[in-house]
């Protein structure tokens, strides 16, 4: 076998966007977080989709969301991760609720996985993937 059959595929994956989503990214860029919003039943959605999920429209508009939420449910990971996470590790993977009514899964960072909490306030900070792609990550809101 030549080194190159036995070589662990590093590259992290990038987001796929779509033309549904790419708003979403391009705010992202700016540090804004968007939630997408049906014009029609007035439901706010996340993830991004082409039609509502409430009421099928695919008349969507964004929202600037406030960048605040509470934790719903976390996990931490500590081991047994794809390799090209190794280097994460532990990191924490949790849903949100967001005050403008989505949950949204996205990774807890800027504490120890022992501090993180159902309940806790945190808020969005954003980590840059590359030029193309900033990620929404949330961190807790200090007092």
């Amino acid at each position: 076998m030549s080194n190159t059959e036995n070589s662990i595929d590093m590259t992290r994956p990038l987001p796929d966007v779509q033309p549904w989503s790419r708003p979403f990214w391009e705010a992202a860029k700016n540090g804004e977080l968007l939630v997408q919003h049906c014009m029609d039943c007035a439901a706010n959605i996340f993830y991004p989709r082409k039609y509502c999920p409430e009421c099928w429209s695919g008349n969507l508009d964004w929202i600037k969301s406030s960048g605040k939420a509470v934790v719903y449910s976390f996990s931490t990971a500590y081991d047994m991760v794809e390799p090209r996470f190794w280097e994460d590790l532990p990191y924490t993977i949790a849903f949100v609720d967001l005050p403008e009514g989505v949950r949204m899964m996205t990774r807890i960072v800027e504490c120890d996985p022992e501090d993180i909490s159902i309940g806790m306030e945190v808020k969005v900070t954003w980590r840059k993937l590359n030029d193309d792609f900033f990620l929404p990550y949330f961190r807790p809101v200090k007092s």
